[in-house]
């Protein structure tokens, strides 16, 4: 079964604030830009809706409204969360994980811990799950955040690091661990922001 990773560079603060944060015009406005991407999402999950799943707009609401929430369907509300990611975000570069097998994100994992990158972990967006109050989905997708402050050690970890240390590593975690610092100075640049990614 293959995986894919879903990072992108956001304002945290912005993101999970938006949470409960019973914003008409933010939830109108996201109406707006993703109408058609919505209506695709409620094709996809047709058989879902039809059992009283809620259409991916109404899980927008219902995020955005802190509630209320049907943990039947949670992970509509994960995905829902997606959305507004994305529509305060951008998205990064991830071609080292979409789509990936098995254990890859511990593999670089292991990558980043031999080069004595320890501030973060890509299998953080693994084994996390969306901010309370939205419901834990049963399986996908996962989620997890690297903070402005663990993107910026993560960065100074890695400028500490040899040419002979980076070379020792095999060449495809070592490009999976580039984009990986790539994400991180990009959070740099824009200060406050860090990196949320999604794991389905």
């Amino acid at each position: 079964m293959s995986y894919s990773l879903s990072p992108y560079l956001v304002d945290l603060n912005k993101l999970n604030g938006a949470i409960g944060a019973q914003d008409d015009k933010l939830r109108r406005m996201i109406g707006g830009r993703f109408k058609t991407r919505l209506a695709h999402d409620d094709e996809y999950f047709s058989d879902q809706i039809e059992e009283g799943c809620p259409t991916r707009y109404e899980a927008v609401r219902a995020v955005i409204n802190g509630g209320p929430f049907d943990e039947s369907y949670s992970f509509q509300y994960g995905y829902a969360f997606q959305t507004i990611c994305e529509f305060y975000g951008r998205f990064l570069y991830n071609n080292h994980f979409s789509p990936f097998r098995g254990a890859w994100l511990e593999t670089v994992d292991e990558g980043l811990a031999k080069l004595g990158i320890k501030a973060v972990a890509v299998t953080d967006f693994m084994y996390g799950s969306v901010p309370s109050p939205l419901p834990r989905p049963d399986h996908l997708p996962c989620y997890g955040e690297w903070t402005p402050a663990q993107c910026a050690e993560a960065l100074a970890q890695w400028e500490a690091t040899t040419q002979e240390q980076r070379d020792s590593l095999d060449s495809e975690v070592l490009e999976a661990v580039e984009s990986c610092i790539e994400w991180t100075r990009e959070a740099q640049n824009k200060p406050g922001w860090g990196v949320a990614a999604f794991h389905f």
